[in-house]
């Protein structure tokens, strides 16, 4: 049986449809399933997919992962990367979490079980510095406890060491990637640098939770897509790596970034720092560097201008 596809789950979101493009451009098949759930405008989705439907190397199934039958996905697949998640750290508290397990935990099991059968060659999961939580070390090292502080870095765990388990028992090479907030072109509504630029083209105030002195390690999409394809390329049959942008930045730079690329000043309200928001992070990328050859190469000065550009697009400005 010949093994010529690379199939992407979640593939209409952020990551996944950048990812469905770099591979097109490679010159591979791709296989993508995606189910449109409404976490936001599923138009936004559609839109993000627009591109990579244009190829004949490129076929579209709208499902849902829990659902569909996982073996038929796979059947001829080389690499799976597995980005379909229900994404959020502040909406996954509450009656919500049920639906955290549902496509978080079950619906990766289902997709390792299938994954075994089928001995696929290689799975990439995309994981997220989530799960370690307010780590008291940092930078980050993917050597250190995860402790995760909201439900939804729960689920990425459980999800990670559930592809941990088959690896161990079963020698499925599995890949874990725990990415560090990316940014970009086709950033999610829901996040910050995309609210931030939208209240600025709209002239309304933003929101920031905490006093703007939290730090983050923030990931250029085009960096996050790279990764994916070096943990492909990864001859080891398994590995957990941090993905982040090599710098610790404060929120209050980034606001002040966002403003020299709007050309004017955002108006900001100061809010009580939200359940599950850590403090900060700060990725240890050395073994990604090491193992993968992975290194970040944009910066926040050059990727947010970017991002401003598109959300301009977006919505009409």
């Amino acid at each position: 049986m010949s093994r010529d596809v690379l199939l992407v789950t979640g593939a209409a979101g952020f990551i996944g449809s950048t990812l469905c493009e770099r591979l097109l451009h490679d010159g591979f098949r791709v296989r993508a399933i995606d189910c449109f759930t409404d976490y936001y405008d599923t138009a936004i989705k559609r839109r993000n997919l627009a591109e990579a439907r244009k190829h004949d190397r490129f076929e579209f199934v709208d499902g849902d992962l829990a659902e569909v039958d996982v073996r038929a996905l796979l059947e001829d697949v080389h690499c799976c990367f597995h980005l379909a998640a229900q994404a959020g750290v502040r909406a996954s508290w509450g009656r919500d979490f049920e639906i955290y397990i549902r496509c978080n935990i079950e619906a990766t099991q289902k997709l390792l079980e299938a994954a075994r059968e089928l001995q696929l060659p290689r799975l990439v999961y995309s994981s997220s510095s989530s799960v370690y939580g307010n780590a008291r070390q940092m930078p980050m090292s993917e050597s250190a406890k995860p402790s995760p502080v909201s439900p939804y870095g729960v689920t990425k765990l459980s999800a990670e060491q559930l592809c941990d388990l088959y690896h161990y028992n079963y020698a499925l090479s599995c890949v874990s990637l725990r990415y560090f907030t990316v940014y970009g072109p086709r950033q999610r509504p829901d996040m910050a640098f995309h609210k931030f630029i939208r209240a600025g083209l709209e002239g309304r105030p933003i929101e920031i939770y905490g006093d703007g002195t939290q730090t983050r390690d923030f990931t250029y999409i085009d960096d996050a897509v790279e990764a994916n394809v070096a943990a492909m390329r990864y001859e080891k049959p398994h590995g957990v790596f941090n993905v982040g942008g090599g710098a610790n930045v404060t929120l209050r730079h980034v606001i002040a970034v966002i403003e020299s690329a709007l050309g004017h000043e955002l108006q900001a309200s100061f809010q009580s720092k939200a359940l599950g928001d850590v403090d900060h992070t700060h990725a240890d990328t050395r073994l990604a560097a090491e193992e993968l050859g992975f290194r970040a190469g944009i910066r926040v000065e050059e990727g947010i201008p970017r991002e401003v550009a598109w959300v301009s697009e977006l919505y009409g400005f």
